[in-house]
């Protein structure tokens, strides 16, 4: 892991912070389809941003983006300093993606053992396991795995290699109850360590009790933003995903997200049942 990041005070205030990867004037379509118009963001070292917003708002686009697997249609787009299509940064970066194909024949160690090959520092096996919850699981073959434990050897992959940077797409999708919130814990044990990640996620509590910062996105373009101060309890009023005025109820229950001037159509999204992590907002087990 880089020594500047590593060594970053997690109290210095993000404004201060050095952006490591940027979208400037990002235009993308699939055809008629705008997914992402002219957008405009940074990712700040040593910070989680959460990138919140319905189905179709373009955030795995932009993910998408970042790495390299697509490229803009305009604008540009830069991590640590390059073009992510240079390689330069393949080593540094780590991702866990909505859809991820591994071979189903495998061992769950032995998918981290050969995700571990590809970079020059990667993580002990043992502590892979254990950070991911696979101990007691990884000689079994990822075919036999629930869909839970296929989501958490997809994340022991995407940390494996110990990176620098870290993009989670839509991660606890599918988990229930409880993996989610040791998954929740995981991750601030990794933004602890001096990692940087972005999330996306349709969850307000889960955006809410992770982030350093939150930007909303809908229909390709940045609509709210603003920084979580330090010791702001979780609303416990936001039980669902992105409410449907997702705009005026941001404002409501995130006073420190500010919504952008220009109008905003209504997003449809499926409200999806989240009481039981509402009694928790925090995602942790009660003590």
């Amino acid at each position: 892991m880089s020594t500047a990041i590593a060594e970053m005070p997690r109290n210095m205030p993000l404004p201060q912070r050095r952006a490591i990867a940027s979208a400037r004037d990002v235009k993308k379509s699939y055809g008629d389809v705008i997914a992402l118009n002219h957008l405009n963001m940074e990712i700040r070292a040593g910070e989680l941003l959460a990138l919140l917003g319905p189905n179709g708002a373009g955030k795995t686009t932009l993910v998408r983006l970042l790495l390299g697997s697509a490229r803009p249609d305009a604008g540009s787009v830069s991590v640590f300093g390059a073009d992510p299509h240079s390689g330069q940064m393949q080593t540094r970066v780590g991702a866990m993606l909505q859809v991820g194909r591994v071979p189903e024949t495998l061992k769950a160690r032995e998918h981290i053992d050969l995700f571990s090959s590809y970079y020059p520092n990667p993580l002990p096996l043992d502590e892979v396991l254990t950070i991911a919850g696979l101990t007691e699981i990884k000689d079994r073959a990822y075919g036999e795995l629930s869909g839970g434990q296929k989501q958490r050897v997809l994340f022991a992959l995407a940390v494996c290699g110990n990176p620098d940077l870290l993009f989670l797409d839509e991660p606890t999708v599918g988990l229930d109850v409880e993996a989610r919130r040791l998954m929740w814990a995981q991750i601030r044990t990794l933004i602890a360590r001096g990692k940087t990640v972005l999330l996306t996620t349709h969850y307000l509590n889960e955006a809410d009790a992770l982030a350093d910062r939150i930007l909303v996105l809908n229909q390709g373009a940045i609509i709210a933003e603003g920084t979580v101060p330090l010791g702001t309890p979780v609303p416990t009023a936001v039980s669902s995903p992105v409410p449907r005025s997702m705009v005026k109820e941001e404002t409501v229950e995130f006073p420190w997200v500010a919504t952008k001037s220009a109008p905003v159509p209504e997003p449809t999204v499926e409200l999806d049942d989240e009481s039981e992590l509402s009694a928790n907002p925090d995602g942790l087990p009660a003590d």
